[in-house]
């Protein structure tokens, strides 16, 4: 039976078709494809040996080519905004036109299948209305490789080359798109909850760093271990980048991280950070009405009530804790329990932040290399 490739599409809008989302198939796949992504990298150093292939060295080069495409395509003069930069739609739509040219050289990609595929990676680098980026961007990534291996093009062979090599440098080149264009976080989970930006990073690095001999979760407070042994481990190289962007303590503008910092191993961590990733991303209604099904990743609940598009509600993904944790929590119970729902609000870029406050400060060097860039104080 032939495969109808289809371009995905959005199909949540309430509460009830997330729940029924929650309890399909599609759900478990994603699920499991992470913890078996996890599993393959426990103990694994960023700079470790392992096997390519023709796939990896592939997607690695098209993401190359992201990054110099934002070489290209500099930021406007934007000085009167703290939001995003209006060159990122110039980038987005950049990337939209190479993406199926880089689709049709990827080893043994059914060629009909590009209309699918290529869409988890045009929407992986953020939103080209809000100019905002977050957990769902992430996830779309996340659904780009998913759906190259069902497709045969990777296999379980690649999955540590996949993680330490293919996801890493998709890190690295959002880490680039953020600076550059001042995306803003979509939700403020910089305050309430991991990053700014990401979330499978820490997922990820708590995996490599089960079962080591003497960094603990408590280490991240530890500035030159952290700075010693970023190059190796993606946890230690997201709080180095947080810490390069904000300062004060990391219990004031990343509570949460302060809080998974006293769970004694990094084994606990790493499970609770799936049941969290399974809370606040795949079970978030603001996130997951942007997910994209097709024909790889289909939806199979309940039909929306009535049709919605994006435009009539342009802070979708949005989300800002409310409710505080109850007494006697631990500290994954307590990140868990998640960030609670959007309630609309723009959320400015820490990067513009610091360069606003060095333009009034005009002093002295930044923690973050590049012009104009300097650490903003959390208040």
């Amino acid at each position: 039976m032939t495969t109808q490739y289809e371009s995905p599409k959005k199909a949540i809008l309430v509460k009830d078709q997330l729940e029924s989302f929650q309890k399909s198939q599609t759900h478990e796949d994603i699920v499991n494809y992470i913890a078996t992504l996890n599993q393959s990298i426990i103990g694994v150093k960023l700079t470790d040996d392992c096997p390519s292939s023709e796939a990896i060295d592939y997607l690695v080069s098209t993401l190359d080519r992201v990054e110099q495409l934002v070489k290209d395509i500099p930021p406007v003069e934007n000085k009167a905004s703290r939001f995003g930069n209006p060159a990122f739609r110039t980038l987005y739509d950049r990337i939209s036109a190479e993406s199926e040219e880089w689709h049709q050289a990827i080893p043994n990609l059914p060629k009909d299948s590009i209309v699918e595929v290529s869409v988890y990676f045009k929407e992986c680098w953020g939103n080209r209305t809000r100019i905002d980026y977050g957990s769902g961007m992430e996830l779309n990534f996340l659904c780009w490789i998913f759906c190259l291996e069902r497709l045969g093009v990777l296999t379980v062979e690649d999955h540590k080359a996949l993680v330490i090599q293919v996801f890493w440098r998709y890190i690295n080149v959002m880490r680039v798109l953020q600076s550059t264009y001042w995306l803003e976080p979509a939700g403020s989970h910089g305050v309430w909850g991991l990053d700014d930006y990401h979330f499978l990073p820490f997922l990820f690095g708590s995996a490599q760093l089960i079962g080591h001999k003497y960094i603990r979760p408590k280490s991240i407070h530890d500035a030159e271990l952290v700075e010693e042994y970023s190059k190796y481990y993606m946890y230690l190289a997201c709080i180095k980048f947080i810490n390069s962007i904000k300062t004060a303590s990391l219990r004031w503008h990343s509570p949460m991280l302060d809080d998974i910092s006293g769970v004694k191993t990094w084994d606990k961590v790493n499970s609770g950070m799936i049941k969290m990733y399974q809370a606040e991303v795949l079970g978030k209604l603001p996130v997951i009405q942007h997910f994209l099904f097709g024909s790889i990743l289909p939806y199979q609940g309940i039909p929306a009530p009535s049709p919605m598009t994006e435009e009539e509600d342009a802070h979708w993904g949005h989300a800002h804790a409310h409710a505080p944790a109850p007494a006697g929590a631990s500290p994954v119970d307590r990140a868990a329990m998640g960030w609670g729902d959007c309630c609309g609000i723009p959320v400015p870029s820490a990067f513009a932040a610091a360069a606003e406050e060095a333009e009034k400060k005009k002093s002295g060097p930044g923690l973050l290399v590049g012009q104009g860039i300097r650490p903003v104080p959390f208040d």
